[in-house]
């Protein structure tokens, strides 16, 4: 089972994705982890990416590629994969095909975690971190007893820039523009299945199940 897993910042993406990894035995893989454990392994293509991020440069699709093969073509993957912020362009897309075709595989489902933005904005810019010993709350779904200051420590609550209204509109805008194309492109291709982000947890996860045809609903 062959998977790219889509999601805008808040929807859930890592909950879902480590559900999946849990429940059908495949490995989650990102170009983070890849770009990391191809440089700790000194793979060839490990050492020019690892000299290109030390510079402060941009990794080339050309050497992501590489790593993504490389990564592609090890025994866990034999059984599928979860694929996580990759690919992020439309010839990232039409090469991971190409890298796919020369490993006699293809990808199965293009899962789209949707989200609405209202929702997603509500999510992230209600999120605030204890500045003392690092608790986290949400100002609607878990308050603090008492407003700005932790329940553990009495430390002050900070919310983080990034969870910032304006700053997560802006994240959701540069998300929307990045994947609309990959999403037409999937879509004409047929793998693209969207995936109801709303709601708890547990039903998330049943709807996950039911589209890839395997058990869903308790983990244990």
């Amino acid at each position: 089972m062959n998977l790219i897993l889509f999601g805008p910042p808040g929807a859930g993406k890592g909950t879902q994705a480590q559900f999946i990894v849990e429940r059908f035995r495949i490995p989650q893989i990102s170009t983070g982890d890849m770009l990391r454990a191809a440089v700790k392994a000194q793979t060839p293509l490990g050492l020019k990416a690892k000299a290109i991020m030390e510079s402060g440069g941009l990794v080339s699709d050309e050497v992501v590629l590489g790593i993504v093969q490389e990564r592609l073509a090890q025994s866990d993957c034999e059984s599928g994969f979860v694929l996580d912020g990759f690919p992020r362009t439309i010839p990232q897309a039409l090469s991971l095909g190409d890298i796919l075709a020369g490993l006699d595989r293809a990808i199965d489902h293009v899962i789209s975690l949707d989200v609405d933005n209202a929702e997603i904005i509500q999510r992230l810019s209600g999120r605030r971190t204890c500045s003392a010993c690092g608790k986290g709350y949400h100002v609607l779904y878990d308050p603090s007893k008492n407003a700005d200051v932790c329940d553990v420590c009495g430390g002050a609550l900070m919310q983080r820039e990034d969870d910032k209204e304006a700053t997560v509109k802006n994240r959701l805008d540069v998300y929307d523009r990045q994947t609309a194309p990959l999403k037409e492109y999937y879509e004409q291709a047929g793998l693209l299945r969207h995936i109801n982000g709303c709601g708890p947890i547990r039903d998330i996860q049943q709807q996950i199940g039911e589209l890839l045809k395997g058990p869903s609903g308790d983990n244990s």
